[in-house]
């Protein structure tokens, strides 16, 4: 599941990336409207996570764009309004879910999986698949020739991305910047230990290959 962040409260935005990170989800930060309305429209993001109180251009202003446009990405808007009103005027702009400031962490999960659920009949298929290796985006269930596989949420991460690669080479930076914080320091061995155990997990015959200078691809 890809994930667009539209917050310009930093350290909100930054710790929401870092759980949602840890679930597995690739995810972008925005702090800006129209930057998030260029990236809505250069990349094939599931679900938007929509501050409705920007600076600059407002919230409403981007939902109203986006859902004019069709963008087939979910909205979930925030805000610390939560009067009925609000609730239903935030509706009214084109959001698909609305929560009220301060939130259930857990509970922006589970509405997020709900939504992506939604977006996947219209967008991107639910199921990618190369190899005999399959992967369900939103059910995050992996498969290979019909063997379950037990992934951890970071396993699932890279695997999503591998596959969505379709035998392309995906560097190490982009795995570290869309699974980690993009801060984490360049020599961790975090992205190459987490390969190593998907890459026994799937079994022989091998299928992760590390192209020197490139990266991996499936």
């Amino acid at each position: 599941m890809r994930v667009l962040i539209v917050e310009d409260e930093r350290e909100l935005a930054e710790m929401l990336a870092e759980g949602l990170r840890g679930e597995g989800m690739l995810c972008d930060i925005t702090h800006d409207g129209l930057e998030a309305l260029q990236r809505a429209g250069a990349a094939d993001y599931d679900v938007i996570i929509l501050d409705r109180d920007l600076p600059g251009l407002g919230g409403d202003a981007v939902c109203r764009t986006l859902a004019g446009m069709g963008h087939p990405a979910r909205i979930l808007m925030l805000t610390a309004a939560d009067t009925l009103s609000d609730l239903l005027e935030g509706l009214g702009h084109g959001a698909d879910d609305y929560m009220t400031k301060p939130f259930s962490y857990l509970e922006l999960v589970a509405r997020l999986r709900t939504l992506a659920r939604r977006t996947a009949g219209v967008s991107a298929p639910v199921v990618l698949s190369r190899r005999g290796v399959s992967l369900d985006t939103v059910r995050r269930v992996a498969e290979r020739d019909g063997r379950p596989l037990k992934l951890t949420p970071k396993e699932l991460g890279v695997l999503e991305l591998l596959l969505a690669a379709d035998g392309a080479p995906v560097a190490t930076e982009e795995l570290r910047d869309r699974l980690w914080d993009p801060a984490l320091d360049p020599a961790t061995t975090a992205v190459r230990v987490t390969v190593h155990a998907l890459r026994r997990k799937i079994g022989d015959p091998p299928l992760i290959v590390h192209d020197a200078g490139y990266g991996y691809r499936l």
